[in-house]
């Protein structure tokens, strides 16, 4: 009778700095913003773009930013993320072994990989942590997971957990996570911001060419067209968020937010708040649901430039709702989510 060996789960997230410093934060936003998935141009215009304008400007800025949310443990979501990973391992158990891998930056996805094997698993569930698909995000992940696997001499067995935009879970995670903060804050209203993202890639998300950004209704409903439409995943997210937490219609909208440059998806974060301020609002709270982890995006620029913004247009207060980071009922709906992935021996 043989002994069933372990099983392996890889968490993989975008990526941080291995500090505030110029020159790490620039290593870091080269590797990132070199990837052909996200800066989807020519290689000539992209390296162009990369060297020439982005590199020598937003380095400066990006690591002043950092500088402001960075702890005495180093970068949020590096802390969140492991937070993540111990817990989640021993929800699992002891026949499951769990590590994190960035896509940018440190803990290397082939490293993760590499202690995946010495654990001595059967196989592998991958788990992009990025809840609505985008080829940017989740896309690059899995590429970097499976070319770096398929380096390996014995090649692990893959199974990929699927994007859980709406899935109960993750619902379920935030209504833990939002419902009692919202219920102390009584905001006037809700925004969902999420990251966001060039309108090209959207389109082409779209097999057919031709539904995608096509109508003012094209992200009401899932289909063949829209399934791995980044904008659709995130206002199914709105929509099953809303629901939970029993948001009233007209209490709550959709923003994106973290755009670099012309052509991204609409309306963005920082033109949203003095809209919401004209009509009243005052009391405004923040839900970033792209987000499973407190990051960059969410502390530094919703929790802290979005907020003297809004305090500018004489808002009263602004709530960044946190987000999942390690939240036991977050890390007991991954847990299923992963048992789920890995097909039955």
């Amino acid at each position: 009778m043989t002994t069933a060996r372990r099983r392996g789960a890889l968490l993989v997230n975008l990526g941080t700095p291995a500090s505030p410093a110029v020159a790490d934060v620039a290593r870091y936003l080269r590797e990132f913003l070199g990837d052909p998935r996200v800066l989807d141009l020519p290689a000539a215009l992209r390296l162009l773009l990369l060297y020439a304008v982005i590199l020598p400007f937003r380095s400066l800025r990006s690591a002043s930013a950092y500088r402001t949310i960075w702890t005495a443990d180093g970068s949020p979501l590096l802390v969140h993320g492991r937070a993540l990973r111990d817990a989640l391992g021993k929800t699992l158990g002891e026949g499951w072994a769990v590590e994190l891998a960035m896509r940018y930056g440190e803990p290397r996805i082939d490293a993760a990989l590499e202690r995946l094997a010495a654990a001595d698993v059967e196989d592998i569930v991958v788990v992009p942590l990025f809840p609505q698909y985008a080829s940017s995000s989740s896309g690059s992940a899995l590429e970097a997971v499976y070319r770096a696997a398929g380096r390996r001499w014995n090649v692990p067995p893959l199974h990929v957990a699927q994007p859980f935009y709406d899935a109960p879970g993750f619902v379920a995670a935030w209504v833990a996570v939002a419902r009692e903060p919202l219920a102390r804050f009584r905001p006037d209203h809700v925004l969902l911001s999420f990251h966001g993202l060039p309108e090209r890639q959207v389109r082409k998300s779209d097999p057919t060419g031709a539904h995608c950004l096509a109508s003012p209704g094209c992200c009401d409903a899932l289909g063949p067209p829209n399934r791995f439409c980044y904008r659709a995943h995130c206002f199914a997210s709105a929509r099953e968020l809303a629901s939970a937490l029993a948001l009233a219609p007209g209490a709550w909208s959709v923003s994106f937010q973290s755009r670099l440059g012309r052509g991204w998806l609409e309306p963005f974060t920082d033109r949203v708040l003095p809209e919401l301020a004209r009509r009243g609002v005052r009391r405004l709270a923040v839900v970033c649901p792209a987000f499973v982890a407190d990051c960059l995006e969410t502390l530094e620029e919703i929790g802290l430039r979005a907020r003297e913004q809004w305090e500018g247009l004489g808002g009263e207060e602004l709530l960044l709702v946190p987000s999942l980071n390690a939240h036991p009922t977050w890390v007991a709906a991954l847990a299923e989510r992963v048992r789920a992935a890995a097909p039955s021996r």
